[in-house]
């Protein structure tokens, strides 16, 4: 059975347009692979599409794309449905925001941000997202008492994951932290976390991974 379907072969198709120049087989057959790029190699550059192809596979689903000359590319998304039944209304909107728990997001892509907000707010939390390490401890020291726990992206320009958790625990040592990382728990990741940060999670993720995490750590004892 192709990704993205259920049993019924039924799927959800989410699609996207764009209107940008011409592309190649060639580029149109590399354009889900790491790192790849038609422009300039820059930190970060050749990550987006292989972000998104890593997460929409994470959850059982697929991405295709076609192009046709001159008038653009349009990428479809398959993801299978969840078969959930949506619950109805127990109590007031009020009751339902009362205990919600704030998140301070932490990373320089514009991608992550956008589709891990989008996650966060889905499980129910509340979402104060920056693009740096200097960003996040100055929004940290003026809202620590607002926010319940930081998802820290590891490699980022300027001040990266290390120094903003080193920066973070200067202001209150008790602040729960999230490291999230394309790369596995050794290196740099393993010297962050043995200094104290809360739990590590790496990139690409499963929903239900980041929500299992997020539970385990604001469920744990400060």
């Amino acid at each position: 059975m192709p990704p993205g379907f259920d049993e019924a072969g039924r799927n959800v198709c989410i699609t996207g347009t764009d209107t940008g120049g011409d592309m190649d087989e060639h580029t149109r057959q590399r354009i889900f692979k790491p790192f790849f790029t038609t422009g300039k190699m820059e930190r970060g550059t050749g990550l987006e599409a292989a972000s998104a192809y890593g997460m929409i596979g994470n959850q059982g689903g697929d991405i295709e794309m076609d192009r046709e000359r001159d008038y653009g590319a349009a990428f479809r998304m398959y993801l299978p449905p969840s078969g959930r039944e949506i619950p109805g209304e127990t109590g007031s909107t009020a009751d339902v925001f009362t205990d919600r728990k704030t998140i301070l997001l932490v990373d320089d892509e514009d991608i992550n941000i956008e589709v891990v907000r989008e996650i966060l707010e889905l499980l129910g939390y509340s979402v104060l997202a920056v693009q740096s390490g200097r960003d996040a401890v100055g929004l940290y020291r003026q809202k620590k008492a607002l926010i319940d726990l930081v998802i820290l992206d590891m490699i980022m320009p300027g001040m990266g994951g290390g120094d903003t958790f080193d920066a973070l625990i200067e202001i209150n040592p008790h602040v729960k932290v999230v490291l999230s990382s394309g790369y596995s728990l050794h290196g740099e990741a393993l010297r962050i976390m043995e200094r104290g940060c809360s739990a590590f999670i790496q990139k690409p993720f499963r929903i239900e991974e980041l929500a299992g995490k997020l539970a385990e750590v604001l469920g744990g004892k400060s």
